[in-house]
């Protein structure tokens, strides 16, 4: 006999949480011959690499600047010397200005 949506659904919920049961059972063992293993051989975390739980480079590893990026060219400014590049949101200074009248060929630097 064919079994149904809804009969596959719940038996595939069934067997969704024995499993997650299953899975969490193996993980208590797994843990605790971890466990007795770290006891054993006198192991730390910094020994197993979990020192602080630090990212990044491993101690004695050469650092490398970061290289900076040269500061934007303005592209427009105005009298009072508000400068802005053009890129990214345009600033109040130069919204203000267009609201006055000005074109953006107005402000090239």
């Amino acid at each position: 006999m064919a079994k149904t949506l809804a009969q596959l659904q719940k038996q595939i919920a069934a067997l969704e949480q024995k499993a997650e049961t299953l899975k969490r059972k193996e993980a208590e063992g797994v843990i605790a011959r971890i466990k007795e293993a770290i006891a054993h051989y006198g192991l730390t975390a910094a020994d197993l690499g979990l020192a602080g739980a630090r990212r990044g480079p491993k101690p004695g590893a050469k650092r490398v600047a970061a290289k900076k990026k040269p500061a934007a060219k303005a592209k427009y400014r105005d009298d009072q010397g508000h400068s802005w590049t053009g890129h990214g949101r345009r600033p109040q200074w130069f919204v203000a200005a267009l609201a006055a009248g000005k074109k953006p060929e107005d402000l090239l630097a």
